[in-house]
């Protein structure tokens, strides 16, 4: 399996032990917030180094 089919497997495991464990509304805040703050506390030169590597993996 793939590195990011095995993220794909742990991301949908985690999603349903948090809907399950603390409520739907909860586990979403979650599944949402944590990405969104870690990409928050990066600096401008390593977002724009991650947006590059996304765009160059997916063909673009």
């Amino acid at each position: 399996m793939s590195t990011s089919g095995k993220i794909a497997v742990a991301g949908v495991a985690a999603a349903v032990v948090l809907f399950w464990t603390v409520g739907f509304w909860a586990g979403l805040l979650v599944l949402i917030g944590v990405p969104a703050v870690a990409y928050l506390l990066l600096d401008p030169s390593q977002r724009r180094r991650l947006r590059h590597v996304s765009k160059k993996q997916i063909g673009r």
